[in-house]
């Protein structure tokens, strides 16, 4: 388990550097957006799939600008690969942007912004399943989530909201039981899941 921590650490420390080192928050405010960090970076359980997820707020949102945002990001020699999807007409009212980023040890990182309309159904949302889940956790709990998440074959998809509930929830502390688990807890498309 000590090596599970240090590496989650190390991690951790890490994504903490690439934020700083490619200025993301800092360009998406100089467009007057609102920056919120999600997911398993913020609640300290980021392991093995190197994630760094934001959730970015205007009103309204002009694809221009946000285009901008990239086009300033996208300068860094890190940033190896983006993706956009544009997603307004729909329910989430949003553009997604992936950018993946190369680091000094050819590890490739994936930065998530998703730039939603202020007041759009989802807003604020995953803040706050990501704050329950920081509020509930244990250093037990933490623990076995990042067993999971390290002992998850990297061939298999797994969303962190199912490793989560299924340690916080259902009290899963192993793989085995948690394949077990899984099977009795399948869903499609986003778990809507808050402790």
């Amino acid at each position: 388990m000590q090596q599970i921590l240090q590496q989650a650490e190390i991690n951790q420390q890490k994504a903490w550097n690439i934020i700083e080192e490619t200025h993301i928050i800092d360009l998406w405010k100089s467009i007057g957006a609102e920056v919120h960090l999600v997911g398993s970076l913020k609640s300290g359980l980021l392991m093995k799939h190197l994630y760094i997820d934001f959730h970015i707020y205007s009103d309204p949102i002009n694809i221009q600008e946000s285009f901008s945002v990239i086009a300033k990001l996208a300068e860094n020699p890190a940033i190896k690969h983006l993706e956009y999807t544009n997603l307004l007409d729909t329910q989430e009212e949003c553009i997604e942007w992936h950018a993946q980023y190369q680091d000094t040890d050819n590890r490739l990182w994936q930065l998530d912004m998703i730039h939603f309309r202020k007041g759009s159904f989802y807003e604020g949302y995953v803040e706050k399943v990501t704050d329950r889940i920081i509020s509930v956790l244990t250093p037990q709990t933490r623990e076995a989530i990042l067993q999971l998440k390290y002992d998850i074959p990297d061939t298999e998809k797994v969303m962190g909201i199912e490793i989560y509930r299924a340690v916080l929830e259902g009290e899963i502390a192993n793989y085995t039981d948690f394949i077990e688990w899984r099977k009795r807890h399948s869903f499609d498309g986003v778990l809507e899941w808050m402790p």
